[in-house]
């Protein structure tokens, strides 16, 4: 038997559809204010992001106007020296220091306690120290917010009365400023350079010259970044984790008599670390 829709199913089926149609266009419209608002968030953060960049490649240019970076060949004090003569240490401590004055870079910021220069890298920068180990993190040279940070000294450290490990701190920017270059320690063409394998630090009152003799990557952690160590078997395990963690083509000799400095940076998003450390091998007082 042939049923007929009477007028008023009629009715419900079209105010039915005409729900359907009105809740997809609602739906529609959340999904392309959604993209929208993905969209434009993308784009403020890339406009921030190269806006930050631009303010620290021009705060680094004026710092390199304004002060000299000069090479020192002078022997300075041997620190720890190998028994061993054939040690790439007494290769290295041939190298000149690098001078920089510091007190034209602490009229500009009273935080300033150092200069950092390693080669083959875009690091040469001023190094700064507060109270804590997070105003660097979102703060540049010249104090105002930016999130490529700066270069700093963890605030437990003291750079005129090394601990058994200095550790300095930066953001791994994309551009290379900061220690964005540091990924380059980890390609064959700077491993394969024995020149490289030195960090320079220059302070108020001395020279330093440091001999890398680990690079590696791990994920997040603190044992790493230990500033002092309660005995000297408790060092001696550290400095036997962090040579073992080694990935670059060296064997350099360390032990508890020698003052660690540990260069920390992140090498992706998920936590990961890049980390270069080295051991004081000579010094020269101002």
């Amino acid at each position: 038997m042939k049923k007929y829709m009477t007028m008023e199913d009629f009715l419900k089926t079209q105010t039915t559809n005409k729900d359907k149609k009105k809740r997809k266009n609602i739906f529609d419209h959340l999904i392309a204010i959604g993209c929208f608002s993905i969209i434009f968030f993308s784009l403020y953060t890339i406009f921030n992001w190269c806006k930050d960049n631009s303010k620290i490649k021009q705060l680094n240019k004026n710092i390199q106007q304004s002060v000299d970076i000069l090479e020192v060949k002078d022997k300075g004090e041997a620190i720890n020296p190998p028994v061993d003569m054939n040690s790439n240490y007494y290769y290295y401590i041939k190298l000149p220091f690098i001078d920089v004055n510091c007190d034209t870079l602490l009229k500009e910021n009273k935080d300033t306690i150092g200069y950092i220069h390693i080669n083959n890298t875009n690091v040469s920068y001023p190094i700064l120290q507060t109270d804590n180990n997070i105003y660097y993190l979102n703060h540049s040279f010249d104090k105002k917010r930016n999130k490529a940070g700066w270069i700093y000294l963890d605030y437990k450290n003291d750079i005129n009365n090394l601990s058994d490990n200095t550790v300095i701190y930066g953001h791994a920017r994309f551009d290379g400023t900061m220690f964005g270059s540091l990924k380059n320690v980890l390609s064959d063409y700077w491993l394969k350079n024995k020149d490289n394998y030195v960090i320079y630090i220059s302070t108020f009152k001395e020279n330093m010259l440091f001999q890398i003799f680990s690079i590696y990557t791990i994920e997040k952690e603190n044992y790493y970044i230990k500033t002092s160590f309660d005995s000297d078997t408790e060092k001696r395990e550290w400095l036997d984790t962090m040579k073992e963690r080694n990935i670059a083509p060296i064997s350099t000799e360390v032990n508890i008599d020698d003052k660690i400095l540990t260069l920390s940076t992140c090498q992706n998003n998920h936590g990961g670390r890049i980390v270069i450390q080295a051991k004081l091998i000579k010094r020269q007082m101002k």
